[in-house]
């Protein structure tokens, strides 16, 4: 199967497992879930000593358009000082509202590989909290990296009296090493998300395409609601919440893409009549 015959099949695929409308369901739960979240990782950064302005900076800088500018608006009073009732409320309502998410991902996750759902409540539950708990993770670490980054870069290269190209170097690691965290993260749901674990080896690819389509797709739309998109002139207020709302839906798809690249993989390796059988795939 060529590139091409495979990329028209994984569009066929998308579209019997009703990849478009499960990622509206998904934006539906991440915009539920985003301020339950904000206030738990916000909560959480007076005990890590993060500057202020530095958060707000990060919010206005690293989502898209409007995005940052309707997070941020009650930032500064959250993280001016510890607030462990608030951190309790955090905690609690993001892994409830979050979880939901997850499990409708692991729906689709399910629908992609064609295998029914076996799990009890209970587990399917539990395990939805714990990949939550995983993609928190790799929201602070996200938070935290360009933020504590200059701090550890300038006083390992004062230290170790090492040259600018080495400083260079680690700035450009630092990026990486998110970035591979957010993969692994990844990688780890699609393999325990769906009823049926495949091994890493298997949804390592799957995970790879998502985390690099979501760094574009991000990009990309910042880059449209910021100089093309004029969404305040047509739903004036609301511009911020329906750009979050696109957004969600973008990330939505990226997640469901990797799975279905996984789930197509797999099929072909166990000899599924995908497309032209007994061929392999040439890019």
């Amino acid at each position: 199967m060529t590139g091409i015959s495979f990329t028209k099949k994984l569009g066929k695929e998308m579209g019997e497992d009703r990849v478009t409308s499960l990622a509206a369901e998904l934006a539906y739960y991440f915009m539920l879930s985003i301020f339950p979240l904000l206030i738990l990782v916000l909560s959480i950064l007076p005990y890590l000593s993060i500057d202020k302005q530095q958060a707000v900076d990060f919010l206005t800088n690293y989502a898209p358009g409007e995005i940052g500018s309707i997070l941020q608006d009650n930032v500064i009073s959250i993280i001016s000082e510890p607030q462990g009732g608030l951190l309790t409320v955090g905690i609690l309502g993001t892994l409830w509202s979050a979880s939901n998410g997850m499990m409708a991902l692991m729906r689709a996750l399910n629908l992609a590989y064609d295998v029914e759902e076996t799990r009890s409540f209970i587990k399917a539950r539990l395990l939805s909290i714990l990949l939550t708990i995983g993609f928190i993770l790799v929201f602070i670490v996200t938070l935290v990296l360009p933020v504590f980054g200059d701090v550890i870069i300038n006083t390992m290269t004062t230290a170790l009296n090492l040259p600018e190209s080495t400083e260079i170097l680690f700035r450009v690691l630092r990026w990486v090493v998110a970035v591979a965290i957010m993969a692994s993260i990844l990688a780890a749901l699609y393999h325990f998300a769906p009823n049926k674990n495949f091994p890493f080896k298997e949804v390592i690819v799957g995970a790879i395409v998502a985390t690099i389509g979501w760094q574009i797709i991000s990009l990309a739309f910042s880059f449209y609601v910021s100089n093309f998109g004029n969404y305040s002139a047509t739903y004036g207020s609301l511009g911020g919440v329906i750009i979050l709302m696109l957004w969600f839906y973008l990330t939505g798809i990226i997640l469901l893409v990797g799975g279905e690249v996984n789930a197509l993989l797999h099929k072909m390796r166990k000899g599924v009549n995908v497309a032209d059988e007994n061929e392999q795939i040439r890019f």
